[in-house]
């Protein structure tokens, strides 16, 4: 059985670590594939993930072996395939045993023998990227950069919104669990300890960065011409909330209320439980880059809070996708789906009524989306196929 390394180093909270987790898990489970996830920040991972234990070095948690990256790094025989996600650099003792050599002892790796003595070994390194609709990613996904001092090429390998990209990361049946929970939302509700939604309540989902202009938005909602119900995971944007609603602090369970507006404080969800909030949702706004593929998944309108990034370099990845996902949109909707981003992203004033007014068409929209984006392999899939293409028949068993 062919083994994977995956490395991630925990920058944006959940988001790095989100996507690293989701992919692990689908090549254990779909892929058949030994995976050792390493992360520096096993908390992290708890959050989204409640199975796994904060305080062990090293667990098995739903087929993938977890282990907490350490400083120093330790000595041991990588594996055949090995993922940097989002150049997170791997440690240098472990790049160099990486290097192809003749085989001269009977090493084990996690319980099972290495390849026999006098093989060589080859491995597939891959540099995997942050997911961009920019054109020119198109031309570079899967391009090999030697390095300039081991024999080894590291490959890159863009996620991406065509067919010419490593696509995005999509479990088998998520889009048909999608369709069954939209058509028993009441289930869905019940799940999560909220009542059943009234006609015509708006339900939106809030997951940003503390940066966002949150008053802005609450005020929006305020003097909305129709009912908004806002449902918030606790984190760092519960400060400044409280203080929107004069309030010292916020916690799970609270609610706060002004004009047309009711906000739910909900508790910090796993992975799953978040993908079916997000389904029951009318619009969701999203951060980063695992629940903003999510909230594509879900087929429901979305506001995406870019990462922010030195010089406005994330205003020209913002500009990419809106360019790509408003092909198709109605003129007046994508006009005002467009101002819409751009003055949540800039901290501006929103108007949420001239956003909403085209809800029926951007619903449209975003299922036809989901569609289009379904007809393109999956991202872990695409991996395993361009690493078997990569790898040597000395280890054809894949």
């Amino acid at each position: 059985m062919v083994r994977w390394d995956v490395f991630c180093r925990v920058i944006d909270n959940y988001g790095d670590i989100g996507v690293c987790w989701r992919l692990a898990r689908q090549l254990a489970a779909e892929h058949g594939i030994a995976v050792r996830l390493w992360v520096d920040d096993v908390a992290s991972l708890q959050r989204i993930c409640p199975d796994v234990d904060a305080t062990l070095e090293v667990q098995n948690c739903r087929g993938v072996e977890v282990w907490r990256w350490i400083e120093p790094f330790p000595d041991l025989v990588p594996a055949e395939v090995v993922i940097e996600a989002f150049g997170c650099e791997l440690p240098e003792n472990y790049m160099a045993a990486m290097a192809p050599s003749i085989l001269q002892s009977t090493n084990h790796v996690w319980g099972r023998p290495s390849p026999a003595r006098g093989e060589e070994v080859k491995r597939v390194w891959i540099n995997l990227e942050y997911l961009s609709a920019e054109q020119w990613v198109e031309g570079c996904h899967g391009l090999p950069s030697p390095h300039p001092r081991l024999p080894m090429t590291k490959y890159f390998f863009f996620p991406g919104f065509t067919p010419a990209n490593g696509g995005l990361l999509r479990e088998k049946g998520l889009l048909a669990q999608r369709n069954v929970s939209q058509h028993n939302l009441a289930e869905l509700w019940d799940r999560f300890g909220l009542p059943f939604p009234l006609s015509p309540e708006t339900i939106v989902s809030l997951f940003c960065y503390d940066s966002a202009p949150i008053g802005n938005l609450l005020d929006a909602w305020a003097v909305s011409t129709t009912a908004v119900r806002c449902l918030l995971p606790e984190g760092k944007a519960l400060e400044q909330i409280a203080s929107w609603a004069g309030r010292t602090s916020l916690a799970v369970g609270d609610s706060v209320q002004r004009g047309n507006l009711v906000l739910h404080v909900t508790p910090f969800m796993p992975q799953e439980d978040y993908d079916r909030l997000l389904w029951a949702c009318d619009c969701n706004f999203v951060r980063g880059e695992d629940s903003f593929v999510r909230a594509q998944w879900a087929a429901r309108p979305l506001i995406w809070q870019i990462y922010p990034q030195q010089d406005n370099v994330h205003q020209v990845k913002l500009n990419a996708f809106l360019d790509r996902y408003c092909q198709g949109l109605a003129k007046e909707a994508a006009a005002a789906l467009r101002i819409f981003y751009y003055n949540w992203n800039s901290g501006r004033r929103l108007d949420w009524d001239d956003f909403w007014q085209h809800r029926t068409v951007l619903q449209d929209h975003a299922m036809a989306w989901a569609g289009q984006l379904a007809k393109i392999t999956d991202l872990a899939s695409n991996l395993v196929s361009f690493c078997k293409n990569q790898i040597s028949s000395k280890n054809s068993n894949f």
